[in-house]
């Protein structure tokens, strides 16, 4: 407490009244700067979130931009990478007996390494089996007749030689069957370098069991293509000439 109201009775009143409002001034003094000095403060944090807001990571963006987001210099790398593949995948569409001719040739020399190093055998078997299934989606229709219920549902397949030519729709097209097949291989060559991947096997076992799964699989894709009635080859198309 203030002195000057200790000793108030000492006083006259009128200076009783002037010691009491001493206090009051000097505290509608302090609360007057406290207020100004929070105003102040406050000002000044605003003014830091705002300049500083420009640097801050939108949420929309990805890891790979950075943090005024734009693109880094990886992100702009692998998507002129992907660019460039894409450009030359589509190119080679047209080029299907070439695009054959490389996958031909790059199993040729994988083979040839298999047999030079004289191991990852099971590396070689797991590729079997892929391009395996490859190949039987390859030959399936994108429709299979047996999953319909109701048998007039779904792209129906010419049964009579004289009926309207309706071409094979495939699970998987040509170009895609290629491309994975293609990469698959590659796979496998990569995987030939490095010995975690070569696991002792009796090599002659997986041979004949991947013998026997294809001959299975096979028996069962032409008992499908039977029982349907449907060939996976459009090559049979009637096809007329102009009489001149």
């Amino acid at each position: 407490m203030w002195i000057c109201v200790n000793r108030s009775k000492s006083f006259s009143p009128e200076v009783q009244r002037r010691e009491r409002c001493v206090p009051r001034a000097a505290g509608l003094v302090c609360s007057t700067a406290v207020n100004r000095s929070t105003d102040v403060f406050t000002e000044q944090q605003r003014e830091s979130d705002t300049a500083a807001q420009p640097d801050r990571m939108p949420e929309g963006d990805s890891a790979g931009e950075s943090i005024h987001g734009k693109p880094s210099a990886i992100g702009n790398f692998f998507k002129r990478l992907g660019q460039v593949y894409q450009s030359w995948l589509d190119k080679s569409t047209p080029f299907s007996a070439v695009r054959w001719a490389v996958t031909v040739i790059l199993t040729a020399i994988y083979m040839i390494r298999v047999y030079i190093l004289q191991g990852w055998y099971i590396v070689t078997y797991a590729l079997g089996i892929y391009h395996l299934n490859l190949f039987i989606a390859f030959l399936s229709p994108k429709v299979d007749p047996s999953l319909l219920d109701d048998p007039d549902e779904g792209p129906e397949l010419p049964t009579k030689q004289n009926e309207e030519f309706r071409p094979f729709i495939r699970r998987l097209p040509e170009f895609k069957f290629w491309h994975s097949a293609t990469k698959g291989i590659i796979i496998a060559m990569i995987c030939t370098f490095f010995e975690a991947f070569n696991v002792p096997v009796f090599w002659p076992i997986l041979v004949m069991y991947f013998i026997m799964l294809f001959c299975i699989t096979m028996k069962r894709q032409i008992k499908h293509m039977i029982k349907y009635r449907y060939l996976p080859f459009t090559h049979g198309k009637r096809t007329y000439r102009e009489e001149t």
